[in-house]
């Protein structure tokens, strides 16, 4: 249980804020370089503050203030430029380092324009990396943009999916180190979803955590396993400071702001050896809905929105003041002491958890993956469609734990794995 004072620490992240502070020192995933082919603005919000990404004309990505420092107009709505973004309300032109270049009519009446060199908005350094786009917000040296290994994995098909979901990030921060909700949320709930009583999913056992320099690795045995299982000696990743890792996808919880904030989800499907090799040209990226509107109620049957369900059945900020942890939990007071750890760091002037500085170190961050020889060497059509994970894999033709996939990323996806 967290008291109320440190329940607002850990959850406020706007400007100013202790938790805003610490978070404004890593790379955050806002977009994908994808959507930017076709529609070169995009109205972001981050940490609590308001934001347009935008490609150029000459391919320079660039993240500034939503708002002209002319009248305030929304630059979302504005066109970019060979370098830059223009305001479409008087043509006023900022670049990528929040610099005003053109003022047209001032420049008319006066060379040099009227006070240019003084203007300056926000900005920020944006980064492609894994087809994400990536801001950076914090103190200047900026750290390294993290290059996990799944980045580099050969022979795969990829796709980016964004949730918008309104409640804190630090919730759904929490579940990344929660194991036993798979067997609840996901495993018994699926079972009375689709109208039977039983028979449940086996039961955890034991559960056990240990800290590593990227995150927190939580291990799970549940009935019918032994300690030789991967899912014991590997086990998953609460990645540091808000993702998800399991081995084929990551999973960023992004604060929007204190009560909202962006899934980003990155999937890696290794095709099949009889399709080696295969080279992706471009990652595609889609929007993925949390609430059916027929019902006016959450989407339950995918296993990404049953999660959804659990952050946001919280509150939009959880009172932990309320809360009774049980056994299960060990790995929430784990991760909550790292944090409030890590805050105490940045306060005397030392760097958090997982800052990435050293080149040498970035070639290739590897992570806990169980099953990595399928996704590193991979294997055969008929092996993957005969394996346990086929279950929850898109052998059918769709992401089962997904929601809203389009046709044309399933069928580019059935194209990657050779399915008719």
């Amino acid at each position: 249980m967290l008291d109320a004072e440190r329940n607002r620490i850990i959850t406020q992240v706007g400007p100013g804020t202790p938790m805003g502070d610490l978070l404004r020192r890593y790379w955050h995933p806002i977009g994908a370089a994808s959507e930017m082919q076709t529609r070169p603005t995009k109205p972001i919000r981050l940490l609590g503050e308001d934001l347009v990404l935008y490609k150029d004309l000459s391919g320079r990505y660039g993240l500034i203030d939503r708002h002209c420092p002319h009248r305030r107009a929304d630059l979302s709505y504005g066109f970019v430029e060979q370098c830059g973004l223009r305001c479409n309300y008087h043509g006023w032109l900022m670049d990528h380092e929040g610099r005003c270049i053109e003022q047209p009519f001032e420049e008319t009446l006066t060379p040099g324009g009227v006070g240019k060199a003084r203007i300056r908005t926000a900005a920020y350094p944006v980064e492609e990396k894994a087809g994400l786009l990536w801001a950076y917000m914090g103190p200047q040296p900026a750290p390294l943009v993290p290059n996990y290994e799944p980045f580099l994995w050969p022979h795969g098909f990829r796709q980016i999916v964004f949730s918008e979901l309104e409640c804190n990030w630090f919730q759904c921060q929490e579940n990344s180190i929660d194991p036993v909700h798979f067997e609840w949320m996901h495993d018994n709930w699926s079972v009375r979803l689709k109208g039977s009583e039983g028979p449940y999913a086996p039961r955890h056992l034991k559960v056990d955590f240990e800290e590593f320099d990227w995150g927190i690795a939580y291990r799970r045995l549940r009935e019918g396993n032994s300690e030789t299982s991967e899912l014991w000696t590997v086990g998953r990743v609460c990645l540091w400071p808000y993702a998800l890792f399991t081995g084929s996808h990551f999973e960023w919880r992004v604060p929007i702001d204190d009560t909202r904030t962006l899934s980003v989800c990155w999937f890696f499907s290794r095709v099949p050896k009889e399709r080696e090799p295969y080279v992706q040209e471009s990652i595609p990226a889609w929007n993925s809905p949390v609430m059916d509107p027929a019902t006016g109620r959450a989407i339950t049957t995918h296993i990404m929105n049953q999660d959804f369900v659990g952050w946001i059945g919280q509150g939009t900020i959880a009172d932990r003041t309320r809360e009774h942890l049980g056994a299960s939990d060990r790995g929430i007071v784990m991760m909550r002491r790292r944090f409030f750890a890590d805050l105490e760091a940045i306060r005397e002037g030392r760097e958090p958890k997982a800052i990435v500085r050293d080149p040498a170190v970035n070639r290739c961050i590897e992570l806990p993956v169980v099953d990595k020889q399928q996704f590193t060497e991979g294997v055969p059509l008929e092996q993957i469609a005969n394996s346990p994970q086929a279950r929850r894999s898109p052998l059918g033709g769709e992401f089962r734990w997904l929601y809203g996939q389009p046709a044309e990323v399933n069928q580019a996806w059935r194209e990657a794995m050779g399915l008719p």
